[in-house]
């Protein structure tokens, strides 16, 4: 496969076994466009079919992990207009049968945040913050978070990342065991890279194997459409259309008439 462009919205290459899917979008903080996520669902879909892809490497550009689906692309979808890609992308991670890694060093906001949940590799900068404010938008959670957060972090606290906007520091994630480790900053993607050259080196049916034993993958693709099919429904709900007016003229989104 041939390398990406510096300007590319998602950069994507492969060295030595690993491929490294890069949101490229620093000056919107990476969010996720729906050209981006088509562009990352095929990059994984390649990755499953070539076997000289060991690992594959989820990283970005600038201080930003993601911070989360760009709001344009959902407001147009509520709209009426194009549906969001979002949902193809999440799909593939779930069930993409080699190890995935990422390097998160700083903001992952809603699915930055529940695609970290389907990585079986995570390193994280000390002072990122991941949340999950998907009641904020009048929508509920996706990739199967209802599931793996709660399962992972307990209840409570993933309901207050929920319903609250509640999030957790990259310390916190690696208490939590949401992240293999909390490093500074300049050291995550490193790190990151590190390990899924390790990954690339092991005996590759070993590790899908091993993967495929540790998770329910029929369960979390179960939850993961039982939640999207309530996602598309919140989506074109006034509460949402509320939140994503109130977004875009940057005031404070007002529920009092629900």
């Amino acid at each position: 496969m041939s390398a990406s462009t510096d300007t590319d919205p998602v950069r994507i290459s492969v060295d030595t076994g690993v491929m490294e899917i890069v949101w490229n979008r620093p000056e919107k903080k990476n969010a996720l466009s729906n050209a981006m996520y088509r562009a990352a669902t095929a990059a994984l879909a390649r990755a499953v079919e070539d076997r000289s892809i060991r690992v594959v490497l989820l990283a970005s550009e600038g201080d930003s992990f993601t911070s989360g689906n760009d709001l344009a692309d959902f407001a147009s979808a509520a709209a009426g207009g194009e549906p969001p890609a979002a949902g193809g992308f999440i799909e593939a991670i779930a069930q993409f049968p080699k190890p995935l890694v990422a390097a998160v060093p700083g903001l992952a906001v809603g699915v930055g945040t529940t695609m970290l949940f389907h990585c079986d590799l995570v390193f994280v900068a000390s002072e990122a913050k991941l949340t999950t404010p998907f009641v904020n938008l009048g929508l509920v959670p996706e990739a199967a978070s209802s599931m793996l957060i709660p399962d992972r972090i307990g209840y409570a606290r993933a309901f207050a990342m929920f319903a609250l906007g509640d999030g957790l520091t990259g310390a916190q994630a690696a208490q939590l065991g949401v992240a293999n480790v909390a490093l500074p900053q300049g050291e995550v993607l490193a790190a990151a890279r590190d390990a899924a050259r390790k990954l690339a080196q092991r005996p590759p049916g070993a590790v899908m194997a091993t993967k495929k034993l540790m998770r329910d993958g029929e369960t979390i693709l179960g939850q993961l459409r039982a939640e999207g099919k309530v996602f598309g429904e919140r989506l074109k709900t006034a509460e949402a259309m509320e939140a994503f007016m109130a977004f875009q003229q940057k005031r404070a989104p007002d529920f009092s008439r629900f």
